[in-house]
């Protein structure tokens, strides 16, 4: 089991629930480079069931979409997956800043203390997965530490298996 308070020292870290869709959108259109290269659609259905979607097998008890804040502003949103695909991994779903956040090594920062955590309670791997086309993501996860392990395509759209060992 995760705890989500631990995932940063720097931010106040909480759970996402349905009530927060207008702010995770708002997030959300900001990024437009990342809509130009994704499948997926910053819309309050998409969010929603985004929020309550698990892998196969996998429990919603074992999903954390999290927020990232200070104070009252959202900085981050992370889909967190426990025990995916196997129990030594997370799996990171999404993960987003809010642009006003960008390009000051604060994204970096939450993903360094969020493998410090998960590495603390006995995580050896995170995975993920990044739009192949997609530079900024590319270089985002590469500077992060993450490895790509292998493509996948997903009826054209070519996705990148990502790991970084912890």
């Amino acid at each position: 089991m995760i705890d989500v308070k631990k995932l940063s020292k720097k931010y106040i870290v909480r759970k996402m629930v349905d009530s927060d869709v207008e702010n995770i959108l708002n997030l959300c259109y900001g990024n437009k480079l990342f809509y130009q290269y994704s499948e997926a659609n910053p819309t309050k259905e998409e969010i929603l069931n985004d929020m309550h979607i698990t892998p196969p097998n996998i429990p919603l008890s074992d999903k954390y979409y999290v927020g990232f804040f200070e104070k009252d502003t959202l900085v981050a949103v992370m889909d967190l997956i426990d025990g995916y695909p196997n129990n030594e991994t997370a799996y990171i779903g999404f993960f987003m800043m809010n642009t006003d956040y960008q390009s000051q090594q604060k994204g970096t920062s939450i993903i360094k203390e969020t493998s410090e955590y998960l590495k603390s309670i006995g995580k050896s791997s995170i995975r993920l997965a990044i739009d192949k086309n997609n530079p900024q993501s590319n270089h985002f996860w590469k500077k992060n530490g993450f490895n790509v392990i292998k493509e996948v395509d997903r009826n054209g759209w070519i996705m990148l298996v990502a790991e970084k060992k912890l």
